[in-house]
């Protein structure tokens, strides 16, 4: 079959509709959904089960190619799910990005020429200063396969992440293979490690590596272990902090019933805009530094911050924003619904020496409700809520709270421009958006907007 793709979808694959004959004569409409291709492409592929409407298809050949198609460079981008446009000219992914976010808000009925063009990165690759690897069943470490979570592509480099860490999760690869370790299997619920953590602090240069196993270093692993911090510390000297973290339940997640620090700390240091912060290995930080503190830049600017003024800062998590628009206004609320998050932003101020801070563990809602009986109305509020949104309930309280302004940093479009439209009947104006790509070669686009009442 020949198929032409008209758009691409959320998860980055281009889409296309064909006709195909039925045994009754007939046509049929077929969409598809073909991976590793651009738009305006023509291209062959092969349909299983094309008596199916909706159908995944892989391409055979590609017969009209896009002009801003480009070669790959990694050995493993046609298999691996880390990212999913390497065969896309950069330029032509950060035009792509703008129309995404221009099409999300005129559909809710916002002037798209609000929209500037995606702020890109000078090198877009080895950005990422977090990853987080798969064991496989034989002790193989790699990442998830394209759209399948079951099967593991073994790691030779990654050209997203951080040099020096893939250097250390190679190293651990090894000490794995060295020792005859068996990976984790998710289908019979068996094996020892299942996932290994890499985080560096490009500011810095410390470096976390977080192993997630079944069972603690002790007993007959003791053996392992020790060579395990030898290997490591001999070699990495920037690795701070060794955590080996037991894991036991069913979920595939990263996360800790029991932790051991095998050398070092139970967290590394790690600045951004001039401010140090503590990252535990299950920190929410951003992972693109670089377009982070562009990030912070522009929410300042937009901002306007004023040292008489109050502030909220909605899902503040660590106090990545926090910290910077502290200095800058006269009282700051922190809200955040996840508790470790809020220990970890009281613990950064004070480690800043910024005293003029509340931060608060409770839901969004309640939080402001709480907040404004505190200390009353803000003049300026930031939200930089989750990919799911702040939710209608939420920008409603924020509208009924009157903010002079409000800033609102964003990684999904589409729940950005269904958030804004609710500060409509409050009397807010949308001024300007500004994407800003914090993820060469894949489909995310984050990006920073001003609203501000209509009587400023």
């Amino acid at each position: 079959m020949v198929a032409e793709i008209r758009r691409m979808d959320e998860k980055g694959s281009g889409q296309a509709v064909i006709w195909r004959d039925t045994e009754h004569g007939n046509q049929k409409k077929l969409r598809l959904t073909i991976p590793q291709t651009l738009l305006g492409e023509k291209v062959r592929v092969t349909v299983d089960k094309p008596e199916r409407r909706r159908r995944k298809a892989l391409v055979e050949e590609i017969l009209e190619a896009n002009p801003e198609r480009t070669a790959p460079p990694c050995p493993h981008f046609e298999k691996c799910g880390g990212c999913v446009w390497q065969h896309w000219d950069y330029q032509g992914q950060l035009k792509h990005k703008t129309a995404h976010v221009r099409e999300a808000i005129e559909a809710q009925g916002f002037n798209p020429e609000l929209v500037l063009d995606t702020i890109g990165m000078e090198d877009p690759w080895h950005y990422r200063n977090k990853m987080e690897f798969t064991f496989s069943p034989d002790g193989s470490l790699g990442l998830h396969e394209q759209g399948n979570f079951r099967k593991i592509i073994s790691l030779e480099t990654c050209l997203i992440a951080g040099k020096e860490m893939v250097e250390a999760a190679l190293e651990v690869a090894k000490w794995v293979k060295d020792h005859e370790l068996t990976g984790y299997n998710k289908n019979l619920h068996e094996g020892l490690l299942r996932h290994l953590m890499v985080r560096q602090s490009f500011a810095t240069g410390e470096i976390m590596l977080a192993l997630f196993a079944t069972e603690g270093p002790e007993g007959h692993l003791q053996n392992a272990a020790d060579d395990l911090v030898n290997r490591i510390t001999e070699k990495f000297p920037q690795v701070k902090s060794l955590m080996w973290l037991e894991n036991t339940d069913w979920a595939d997640r990263t996360q800790s019933e029991k932790s051991h620090t095998l050398a070092g700390r139970d967290f590394i240091y790690d600045e951004m805009d001039g401010y140090r912060f503590r990252l535990w290995f299950d920190t929410f930080f951003q992972t693109n530094p670089t377009q982070a503190q562009k990030l912070v830049d522009l929410a300042v600017e937009m901002g306007k911050p004023v040292k008489t003024e109050k502030m909220i800062d909605l899902f503040c998590g660590v106090g990545t924003f926090s910290l910077p628009f502290a200095n800058r206004v006269g009282k700051l609320a922190g809200i955040e619904i996840v508790e470790t998050s809020i220990e970890s932003a009281k613990r950064n101020a004070k480690d800043n020496g910024i005293d003029n801070t509340y931060f608060l563990a409770k839901d969004a809602r309640k939080g402001i409700d709480e907040v404004l009986e505190t200390f009353g109305t803000p003049e300026l509020l930031l939200l930089d809520p989750p990919r799911s949104g702040a939710g209608g309930k939420v920008m409603r309280r924020i509208g009924r709270s009157q903010p002079e302004r409000i800033v609102y940093v964003s990684c999904n479009p589409d729940t950005f421009a269904t958030d804004i439209k609710e500060l409509e009947p409050f009397g807010y104006t949308l001024e300007k958006v500004q994407p800003v790509d914090l993820f060469p070669h894949t489909f995310h686009v984050e990006c920073v907007a001003l609203l501000v009442k209509k009587s400023q």
